[in-house]
């Protein structure tokens, strides 16, 4: 009967005196012609296996964001990528600057000028706002007895003075930038606090690439399959179903990963056809958009902005302000200095200046924003990415998206493997329901 292990044509191939018979050979074909749909479908199913398990595979790099299961990280599972957030944001950011952007480079491109201007008018609405606050506070008496003219007078020339202190900062900030920003923390911290933003970065960088291992589990599984079908047919073993889906999952799931990435450069085989790593060969097409994504979604200039005054090297920067604003209020003061110092006294006076300083602070970056458009512009990091990305080798070029790939990358070939060998043992029983007995 078909299906059962028993039933071996191939065992009978060959008649007592060792010649031989042409019965099995036609008890095959009886077979397959009886039951020609499910031998047709063989291949079918092959392939729903190689497109569902790289389904499957593509979905386990990614998803979900965080653990789920009984006990991490073994019972259960959380997206590759995600849960090696901080590695692999760590690896793709040691070549973003290392090769392809230099703070310092960026830095020079910002005119202190025009940054000054963007920032001039919020600056001294604040600089108006804090040095009334804080005179009200230490001194409402003086303050409120000062003629109008006065108070003017002093909040004008320390607005005045904002600018070139703007621009003194800055020109600080140039000489030693690595002191008070460090841009491999900043894209790292970032996209390890999002882990979606990291999972769209490699998704969408590889957008193609993860579109030929979907798809390519059709063909592979489609080939596998009709192998699978004569298989079956010579021997009718139970086994056949389970062994290839599991190596439909398998061979498929390696053979995609390798082909993404091998070779390096434009290889023939049999003469037939060429073929070069898809990520390698796209590679222009990959620069682009790399570089849209890393300037519209990570190497912002609000984010940049972020990392320079709330970074983990931020309190350098507050203190070379604070220590510019204090010495402007001081240059500032001019005649009112003294009258200041003897209505609330020295240490008051030295407090007053360090909260004035404190509060310029804390409305910097509000007034930072307006430099925004500017910073955008002048920055240019999606056609600096991509001019840099040219310029890389294919080792450095590849480890944009390979760490993607290569963390538990067997495991992900091991589960396209169990996945197809469970779908090929339902594939047993089903042909099994349906199958005809050829007369």
């Amino acid at each position: 009967m078909f299906g059962l292990a028993g039933d071996n044509p191939a065992r009978q191939a060959k008649t007592g005196d060792g010649m031989l018979d042409t019965h099995w050979l036609h008890g095959i074909l009886a077979d397959v012609q009886a039951n020609w749909f499910l031998y047709a479908s063989m291949p079918l199913v092959a392939a729903a296996i190689g497109y569902g398990t790289k389904i499957a595979a593509i979905y386990m790099m990614f998803r979900p964001l965080r653990f789920i299961g009984l006990k991490p990280p073994y019972l259960g599972w959380q997206g590759i990528v995600p849960r090696n957030a901080e590695r692999m944001a760590s690896i793709a950011c040691d070549t973003l600057t290392a090769r392809l952007l230099k703070p310092e480079e960026l830095f020079e491109r910002l005119d202190p000028l025009r940054v000054a201007m963007a920032i001039d008018q919020p600056l001294r609405v604040a600089v108006e706002d804090i040095v009334q606050e804080v005179f009200e506070h230490y001194s409402p008496g003086l303050w409120s007895a000062a003629p109008a003219s006065m108070k003017r007078a002093m909040i004008r020339r320390v607005q005045d003075k904002a600018p070139e202190m703007i621009e003194e900062i800055m020109a600080k900030v140039g000489s030693d930038l690595n002191a008070v920003f460090d841009l491999k923390d900043m894209v790292v911290s970032n996209l390890v606090k999002d882990k979606e933003l990291l999972n769209q970065m490699f998704q969408e960088v590889g957008r193609g690439e993860f579109r030929f291992i979907r798809n390519s589990g059709i063909y592979f599984g489609f080939v596998i399959g009709c192998v699978q079908a004569v298989a079956w047919a010579l021997t009718h073993s139970m086994w056949i179903m389970p062994v290839f889906g599991g190596l439909t999952g398998w061979i498929s799931d390696w053979l995609a990963l390798k082909m993404v990435f091998r070779p390096k450069e434009p290889t023939r085989y049999l003469g037939l056809f060429t073929w070069q790593g898809l990520f390698i060969k796209r590679r222009h097409e990959v620069a682009s958009e790399y570089g849209r994504l890393m300037a519209q979604r990570v190497l912002t200039p609000s984010a940049i902005m972020d990392a320079i005054l709330r970074g983990p090297l931020s309190d350098r920067l507050y203190t070379m302000i604070q220590k510019e604003v204090r010495a402007a209020i001081d240059e500032q003061a001019g005649f009112a200095r003294p009258l200041v110092v003897l209505s609330v006294g020295s240490e008051k006076y030295m407090e007053m200046k360090r909260v004035v300083a404190a509060k310029i602070v804390e409305r910097l970056p509000e007034a930072m924003g307006h430099v925004e458009d500017y910073a955008f512009e002048a920055l240019d990091i999606e056609n600096t990415l991509k001019t840099k990305m040219a310029q890389l080798t294919v080792d450095e070029y590849e480890g944009l998206l390979r760490p993607a790939f290569q963390q538990d990358e067997w495991l992900l070939i091991a589960v396209g493997a169990v996945l197809g060998f469970l779908v090929g043992e339902m594939q047993v029983h089903v042909m099994l329901a349906f199958a005809v007995t050829p007369p």
